[in-house]
């Protein structure tokens, strides 16, 4: 398809909720944290009481970890320090290679692909709660979490260069469609060539890379009217159907959208004409001509085949600028467009074939049933598959902005309470009980915070070896990214998250005071919820 530091002592409560209620302790914090919208945006958060029966807190740490789960009886704040562990949910740092979510990417198939997307995510959900002051959450696994930067995820394919910036990857499907395409257009040339014996074949690959050069600069107009419009692009990547440019954030108006969605086909009809203004120069039946006309009429297919009215095509994108304009309503929009896609997938999945048997793209009639046949029908069948995927995703991903906003740090955040390092774990969950807090933050002898205690740790720590342990051993340094702001929400919070992929995050208020520990497992669950929502 961008907060503030300095010193001060931990809020007692909050407006938002009584759950950080708790005693004061000295416990500065300050903190710049930036925040760059990435993800399209849309609002509230929703107080919810997780639910879920608590593990046992002395029990090892499960491979894998599960989500955790707040719930459970409280325990008794005034027990003894061995026994001052509440009952923790079993958890891990969550994977962060997700791919992220609320990214408009603009597919150009040699025919177009689903937008991979990308997570379903949701309303914020409370994390904490008076009767369950202390609990632990691991990685829910996969499905749903925040997004992070591509460095930190798999890089999707062999890197060919940085035009503008912008990264280009040729997916590892792109060779086996180069072999398929050298092999069909290969056995063409050696048709109409035949003197070329082997060498058809060298020629055909030429064809193959050439064509897919076109195919990147259709995805560069993309990019550049993109970066026109001040839109972040993450990456350009050459895939089997074709090609992607992911964008981080949707256009601000309808006219935007429409020029950003037009641009491609645009260019891949500039150069269908080019290649034939090429190809009047030369003598057809030279191999100069036979790979000038096959450039010609490839890319004028990819500039139709965009140009039809449905998401995820860039048509679809098109058509829904339009309705966007015509209702002021860009969901109206999205769900038009998502449904003509849809539409368009059965149209191709039956008038594909029926097409191709009748002649009417230009070969001969079939009467029978025969390997080309079935072959034009698989054909049929995968790009319907990719139009029809690609236009839920798009549903999915204009329901995740609506419901975007719904993620708020202040909402999400967990009380939490200063302890410093050579402090045993055993008292540090003591006094997080008395304070009916969740969380556990390692201050210096000054009261500064310079690291948080990690909840995987806590869980993997057997109860009878608690005493001996000191927090310090179990926490992690707090870097800059690692303190966001308490006002953050929906993108702003999302980006600020995967601008530094940890487990947890300091929270601070504008004035530098600690407001509590945010978990990326708590923003994940609610991110799920949201998008589980009706829109």
């Amino acid at each position: 398809m961008d907060v503030s530091g300095g010193r001060g002592q931990p809020r007692p409560g909050n407006d938002e909720s009584a759950e950080h209620t708790g005693p004061e302790a000295q416990a500065p914090g300050g903190t710049d944290a930036p925040a760059t919208p990435s993800t399209p945006t849309p609002a509230g958060a929703t107080d919810a009481r997780p639910e879920g029966p608590t593990p046992d807190p002395g029990a090892p740490t499960p491979e894998g970890g599960t989500d955790a789960r707040p719930e459970g009886p409280t325990p008794d704040p005034g027990a003894p320090a061995p026994e001052g562990g509440t009952p923790q949910d079993t958890g891990a740092e969550p994977d962060h290679g997700a791919p992220a979510p609320g990214h408009d990417r603009h597919r150009t198939p040699a025919h177009k692909e689903p937008p991979a997307h990308r997570p379903s995510h949701a309303p914020a959900e409370r994390p904490e709660h008076p009767d369950h002051p202390f609990a632990h959450s691991g990685s829910g696994g996969g499905k749903g979490q925040p997004p992070q930067r591509p460095e930190e995820r798999k890089r999707g394919g062999l890197l060919m260069g940085r035009p503008f910036g912008v990264p280009v990857y040729v997916a590892p499907s792109w060779f086996l469609v180069a072999i398929l395409i050298t092999w069909v257009f290969g056995g063409q040339i050696d048709r109409v060539l035949p003197e070329l014996g082997a060498a058809s074949y060298l020629v055909s690959l030429f064809f193959a890379v050439a064509f897919y050069a076109s195919v990147l600069v259709h995805e560069l107009a993309h990019t550049l009217a993109a970066l026109r419009f001040k839109l972040p692009v993450r990456r350009i990547q050459l895939q089997f159907f074709g090609g992607v440019s992911e964008i981080e954030k949707e256009a601000e108006t309808p006219g935007r959208e429409f020029v950003l969605a037009f641009v491609g086909p645009l260019l891949s009809l500039v150069l269908a004409g080019l290649f034939y203004l090429g190809l009047l120069a030369v003598d057809p039946s030279s191999v100069p001509g036979v790979l000038l006309a096959g450039l010609m009429v490839s890319n004028l297919i990819v500039a139709v085949f965009n140009l039809l009215p449905g998401l995820p095509l860039d048509g679809g994108r098109m058509l829904r600028a339009v309705v966007w304009a015509i209702t002021g309503k860009p969901m109206t929009g999205t769900v038009a467009a998502a449904w003509v896609g849809r539409a368009l997938a059965v149209c191709v999945l039956i008038g594909l074939p029926l097409l191709t048997q009748s002649g009417a793209l230009g070969s001969d009639a079939v009467d029978n049933v025969g390997m080309d046949t079935v072959l034009d029908a698989l054909l049929a069948a995968i790009l319907a598959a990719i139009i029809w995927t690609g236009a839920g995703n798009s549903l999915r991903m204009a329901r995740l902005r609506e419901h975007l906003p719904e993620l708020r740090a202040r909402t999400l955040t967990r009380r939490a309470v200063p302890v410093e390092s050579d402090t045993p774990l055993s008292e540090a969950l003591r006094r997080a009980n008395a304070a009916g807090a969740r969380a556990l933050v390692v201050v210096d002898a000054e009261g500064m915070p310079f690291s948080l205690v990690r909840e995987a740790a806590i869980v993997g720590v057997p109860e009878h070896r608690r005493p001996w342990v000191p927090v310090g051993t179990l926490a992690q340094d707090i870097t800059e990214g690692m303190r966001v702001s308490a006002e953050l929400a929906g993108e702003e919070l999302l980006d600020a998250l995967r601008s530094t992929p940890a487990t947890e995050y300091l929270v601070v208020e504008e004035t530098g005071e600690i407001y509590g520990v945010l978990s990326a497992a708590d923003v994940e669950r609610a991110f799920v919820k949201a998008m589980a929502r009706p829109s």
